[in-house]
């Protein structure tokens, strides 16, 4: 898939909002990045899915979503819910600090510890 142009930039409260004509876009949620959410984004392959970590949780529950998407070939990161609230799209983008990402996220250049909105590959999606 051609990373180099802008992508379509979704921001969801929730994953289950995408469809599959949101496939290739960023994906920007308000969901928590487990399994059932991952569910979602496989149906809607998007090119990068961002979660909320949704405080980690027993066995990496809100993380999960990242394994799965990567099995799929799919991108996914999530940002703290100490950064962003849980539910709303729009903190995820303003005030997320991205926390865990899988290696396909890692090779679209999604560093940890960098706010969400800093991401290259989001501010390139946004510029005019």
């Amino acid at each position: 898939m051609d990373t180099d142009r802008p992508r379509p930039v979704r921001l969801v409260d929730s994953i289950t909002q995408l469809g599959p004509e949101d496939a290739g876009c960023i994906a920007i949620s308000g969901s928590h990045g487990g399994v059932s959410s991952g569910r979602f984004a496989i149906a809607a392959r998007p090119l990068l899915s961002v979660f909320n970590d949704a405080g980690i949780g027993l066995d990496r529950a809100g993380i999960a979503a990242l394994e799965l998407l990567q099995s799929e070939g799919l991108a996914a990161c999530t940002v703290s819910h100490d950064s962003a609230r849980i539910g709303y799209a729009t903190s995820t983008f303003e005030e997320g600090i991205v926390n865990h990402v899988n290696a396909l996220a890692a090779a679209l250049g999604i560093t940890p510890g960098v706010a969400l909105r800093e991401q290259s590959l989001v501010r390139q999606s946004l510029s005019p």
